[in-house]
């Protein structure tokens, strides 16, 4: 009784100070699970963090590399597995939702590649499950989350604009966002064209190698430490001696969780902003721009590309240099290598989501006390402050805390492509202390900057939450 009630005191004080307004985003999920393994890595994943994420469905659908079948029972099969776990689940955050909720939400698309399967008469349980739920009286955006193909969502939206008046339709789809890991049938395209004002997250095309989401597996970036995707890491931290829901994660064939990018941006860690593609986080960084068809290159599907008829959210670049470990002095430093890339937008953050990861599937076994669990970030300033050209300014974050009572780290750091001020402005000194110091740069018009608090326990494994500080610099 006592773990529980420090587990609910836990998850209010979480709340809290992720600011009083916090609400958990909602999706739907559609995945072409049994095309490989990677859908069931990801779904594991995300029924671990169930408690942070609204899920509302999860839709059995094709793609351009399983055209012709669905697989729900494979769904059924993972959330069995999680329904082993759930009462220790709760031990360390009580708003795991029960099985026999997710079981219903288990719906299934159209057995039918594409295009094929849109239209009149094309409407499946999935199709009409994501308009239902768009029609429920919550206003909070509905997120697709989209691991293959996306005509389970192209015939819902078929059948909104044929049903629908012009105004309830513009009503519904405003509520809508979409995720997609890259294109994995015909029907993205014509999605994006059809409905132009649709919210898209998307690397067009079917060039893998080149999308954002890809950065989750990238595995030769020479300098970098790649531990926390390795198998043997894996089987370490997931799949062996993490009881039923880790043993239901597979190897790897063809690429680590592929589809976890499209909800990551959904977790709440203090970073995230999923309205805010363009300030990055755990699932990359993304702009608004039409992109140039020239560049886009043929992947290795069947799937056809075409040019964009409208600005999409899509890849965006990075240039990021780590913080290493500093064996004496200062405990931490800048390395030599700076990387630049779109990918680098979201494996920069990967140690963080792959120990974060690793502690939730402790959660599956541990006790509240065994495990660890990640610490809280608390600003003695508002998350949104104005300063003026020139001007010195502190960042504090003294009263943050760790609930496992473990010492903890602070890092603070610039990041210049999330704000309008795109040179970088260093701390007046360590930036590893609870408290930075900064000057406003000169400038001749109004910029905003956007300042990372980063929050690591030393417990096991090492966890870290965020707080974002956007300072808007006025000219004076």
């Amino acid at each position: 009784m006592k773990t529980f009630l420090f587990a609910i005191l836990f998850s209010l004080s979480l709340n809290f100070v992720q600011g009083q307004a916090f609400q958990k985003n909602r999706t739907i999920i559609l995945t072409d699970i049994e095309n490989e393994p990677d859908d069931t890595q990801s779904l594991v994943r995300l029924l671990l963090y169930s408690n942070e994420i609204d899920i509302e469905g999860i839709v059995a659908t094709t793609s351009c590399w399983m055209p012709n079948a669905v697989h729900p029972e494979s769904i059924t099969k993972v959330i069995q597995a999680y329904e082993k776990v759930h009462s220790n689940l709760k031990k360390h955050q009580p708003d795991f939702p029960e099985a026999k909720v997710l079981y219903p939400l288990v719906k299934k698309g159209l057995p039918i590649y594409g295009m094929k399967g849109v239209g009149e008469g094309m409407d499946s349980e999935g199709s009409d499950w994501i308009i239902k739920i768009l029609e429920n009286k919550d206003e909070r955006p509905l997120w697709i989350s989209t691991w293959g193909g996306a005509n389970t969502l192209a015939q819902a939206l078929y059948k909104i604009e044929k049903t629908k008046s012009k105004n309830e339709a513009k009503r519904l789809i405003a509520k809508l966002r979409v995720y997609t890991i890259s294109d994995q049938d015909d029907s993205g395209i014509w999605i994006r064209n059809t409905f132009p004002d649709l919210f898209y997250i998307v690397t067009p095309g079917d060039d893998y190698g080149n999308a954002t989401w890809s950065g989750i597996m990238t595995n030769d970036i020479k300098g970098i430490d790649q531990t926390t995707i390795s198998n043997r890491w894996i089987a370490h931290n997931m799949q062996q001696n993490h009881g039923p829901l880790g043993a239901m994660y597979p190897d790897v064939a063809y690429g680590m969780e592929g589809d976890t990018p499209a909800f990551l941006s959904l977790i709440p860690n203090g970073l995230n902003n999923a309205e805010h593609p363009e300030w990055g986080g755990w699932g990359g960084r993304y702009e608004l721009y039409k992109p140039d068809f020239s560049k886009v290159k043929k992947g290795v599907s069947s799937v056809p590309i075409a040019p964009e008829t409208r600005a999409i959210w899509t890849n965006a670049v990075d240039s990021y240099t780590p913080y290493i470990p500093n064996e004496f002095g200062r405990s931490v430093k800048q390395d030599t290598i700076t990387f630049t890339d779109s990918k680098v937008t979201l494996w920069r953050w990967r140690d963080d989501f792959q120990n974060d990861f690793a502690a939730r599937m402790d959660w599956c076994l541990m006790s509240f006390e065994e495990a660890n669990h990640p610490p809280v970030p608390v600003l003695s300033h508002p998350e949104q402050i104005t300063v003026t050209s020139g001007e010195g300014f502190t960042l504090d974050a003294f009263q943050s805390y760790d609930p496992n009572g473990d010492n903890v780290s602070f890092l603070w750091f610039h990041y210049p492509e999330a704000g309008t001020y795109k040179k970088t402005i260093k701390t007046n000194g360590a930036e590893n202390i609870y408290k930075a110091n900064f000057t406003a740069p000169q400038i001749d018009k109004e910029e905003t900057a956007h300042f990372i608090l980063k929050v690591t326990d030393k417990g096991e494994p090492r966890l870290s939450r965020y707080k974002r500080v956007i300072v808007t610099i006025k000219t004076k």
